[in-house]
Formats: C-alpha cells, sequence, structure tokens
C-alpha cells in the first residue's frame, strides 16, 4: 500500500539521486499522529533512515503549512545548542512532487504522544521528561537571532496583537460552527495584552508530541515540527506548553493526556523551572496560558475542518471533534477568569 501524498517512484528517485547513501528500493511509511504537515518515515535497502515532511492535501490557508520556511528556520539552527534535527535536502520539483518536501535526519528516541507511550515510562523519566521541556524553551528562547541568520523571520511588532489578529481570521476561515466564547475571548485578550519587553525566537507549537526524547535518560534529542515558529514574546511558548499539560483535577479532557500520569510536573512546577532556568519574569504566564488554549481550539477546528474536507488529512487518531474543541474553549474560559482576564 502506497503513503498517501506522495509518489513513492519520483520521490524515491530523488532521494537516491541526492548522493547521501540511499540505496533502492526506498519505501516510505505515515508516522506520528500529526494532523497538519505530514511527516513519513524514509528507508533504504541496508537500512538507513530519514524524516520526510510535506504540507496537508487539499486546500491551505494562506501563509500555513509552509515546510520551506520551516526548513530555513531548522537550517539556521545547526550547530546552535538548540536540539533538532540536521536538514538533508528541500524541493518542489513538479517532476517529484506536488507540493514542497524537506527531508531530514532520523532522530533515534521516544515520542510520548499518547498515553500509552507514557505508561512504559517510569515515573522517575517522566519527571526528568516533564521538566526537561521548559529548560529546553530556554535554550530556544536564548537563541542570538542575528547570528542565525532569523532576525528577518517575522514581524517585531507586539506578539500578542499579532497572534490574536491571525488567529481570529483563521477561525473565521476554518470554523465549522459560531462559538460565542471565541470572540468573546479574543476581545478580552486584546484589552489585557501585556506589554512586550522581549523579542525571542518562539516555537509556536512546543508540547511533549513534538520532541524527541533519549531512550536513555529522558533528555530531549531533538524538537520538531517548526512550521508555527516565529518572532514575540517569549513567555508566549511557555504558555503553550502549559495549554497542552492537562492536569488530573482539570474538569475536561482531552488531547495530550499523557500529562495526567503520576510522575509528570504540575504546570505550576513547569512555569518555576523556567523561571529558575532563564532567570525571566513569569507573571504573565496566567495570560499566555489563556491566549495558547484559544489558539489551540482555533488549530483543533482547522484540523477537524480539514479532516471533514479531505479524509486523507485524518490523524490514527480519528483528530479532534465538536465536543473535545468545546472541552479546550471551556479551559480556556476559566484559566481567562483565574488570571483576571474575563
Amino acid at each position: 500500500m502506497s503513503a498517501v501524498g506522495i509518489d513513492e517512484d519520483a520521490v524515491g528517485s530523488w532521494v537516491v539521486d541526492l548522493g547521501i547513501g540511499a540505496v533502492p528500493p526506498i519505501s516510505f511509511e505515515r508516522i506520528g499522529n500529526g494532523q497538519s504537515n505530514l511527516t513519513y518515515a524514509v528507508k533504504d535497502a541496508t537500512g538507513g533512515r530519514w524524516v520526510l515532511r510535506r504540507p496537508p492535501l487539499g486546500h491551505l490557508l494562506a501563509s500555513a503549512h509552509d515546510v520551506v520556511r520551516e526548513h530555513r528556520i531548522l537550517s539556521s539552527l545547526q550547530g546552535t545548542s538548540v536540539p533538532v534535527p540536521k536538514m538533508v535536502a528541500v524541493t518542489d520539483d513538479s517532476a517529484v512532487t506536488d507540493a514542497p518536501l524537506v527531508l531530514m535526519s532520523y532522530v533515534d528516541g521516544i515520542v510520548v504522544d499518547a498515553v500509552s507511550v507514557a505508561e512504559g515510562l517510569t515515573e522517575e523519566r517522566r519527571r526528568a521528561i516533564g521538566l526537561a521541556m521548559p529548560a529546553t524553551l530556554g535554550t530556544i528562547h536564548g537563541v542570538d537571532l542575528e547570528s542565525v541568520g532569523l532576525l528577518d523571520l517575522a514581524s517585531h511588532k507586539p506578539y500578542a496583537a499579532r497572534q490574536l489578529k491571525r488567529w481570529s481570521a483563521q477561525w473565521e476561515q476554518s470554523k465549522t460552527r459560531d462559538v460565542d466564547d471565541i470572540s468573546r475571548l479574543a476581545t478580552a485578550l486584546a484589552d489585557s495584552a501585556p506589554e512586550q519587553h522581549e523579542l525571542t525566537l518562539v516555537h509556536g507549537d512546543f508540547h511533549l508530541s513534538n520532541v524527541i526524547t533519549s531512550a536513555e535518560n529522558g533528555s530531549i534529542k531533538a524538537v520538531v515540527d517548526w512550521e508555527l515558529c516565529t518572532l514575540g514574546d517569549p513567555l508566549a511558548d511557555l504558555g503553550a506548553l502549559l495549554a497542552y499539560w492537562p492536569e488530573k483535577t482539570d474538569p475536561a479532557g482531552g488531547p495530550f493526556m499523557m500529562s495526567t500520569l503520576p510522575g509528570f510536573p504540575t504546570r505550576a512546577e513547569l512555569v518555576e523551572t523556567y523561571a529558575q532556568s532563564t532567570g525571566r519574569d513569569v507573571s504573565t504566564a496566567g495570560y499566555w496560558h489563556t491566549l495558547a488554549l484559544w489558539k489551540l481550539s482555533i488549530i483543533a477546528e482547522g484540523v477537524m475542518r480539514r479532516a471533514l474536507d479531505d479524509e486523507r488529512n485524518r490523524g490514527r487518531d480519528g483528530g479532534p471533534t465538536a465536543t473535545l474543541i468545546d472541552g479546550i474553549i471551556a479551559r480556556a474560559v476559566r484559566t481567562a477568569e483565574e488570571s483576571g482576564i474575563l
């Protein structure tokens, strides 16, 4: 059975012709639970392994899912202290593919992208992975933008306002129904936006499923899925990590339930670890947590819309439902109330 989204013969020939030692036949297998850019494991006849990325199938929103931009970012981070895969090649040759493709090195390790994976880890390993997350964020936020050539990656205007404008527009283009709390939260977030004092690299989608951890000690070997990377307030990434870090006491379930298992640190411990490892003031973490939950609900709505429009985009777990998205929105409202935003 061929891998959906790629011409295996054409892409296989491209991989062989790159001169990276790939020996035909080349095989492709869809991997991960990604429901945005599609990711494939690439293997050759000798056991060589690589990873291939392409945009999702069907109609795409403008500026979304830009794997060529992602290639630029990851190429710029080679040689820095940020753990990332090695970039191998990129192509948009119409003889090879109908959409841009990025080939990168394979990083061996454990991706904690399901509760079943987390259940196979000891409580000590879960805690080690959890505490490595905010520390790794600090490494990303410490990148010297000018020295790596990323100072022009995105606007330098206040990040919160840019995010509210962008994702409000994405909601209007991808929504499957009307939800009053989305606009209510957008207004409250705009009114409560903290003043931006710092501009750093922002991953934009930092959570357990987007890091590859060591099988030996739980350290982070690579941070992946940089398609939402931009420049902005570093606390935005901390807020995203909190949004993707449910606790057992949260009223609504949802995706990314791995962090509810014993051993994983609490959200408060993540914030404390980030503050200690970076020396940054984290007093606005509640604001960024709220904004991240609001944004997550809009992303999930877009994923649901793409799956409805083209069944081939559906991830292995079936993807988000309206009930799940409503639960994320409810968490955003509760967090906004606790932070004094609503």
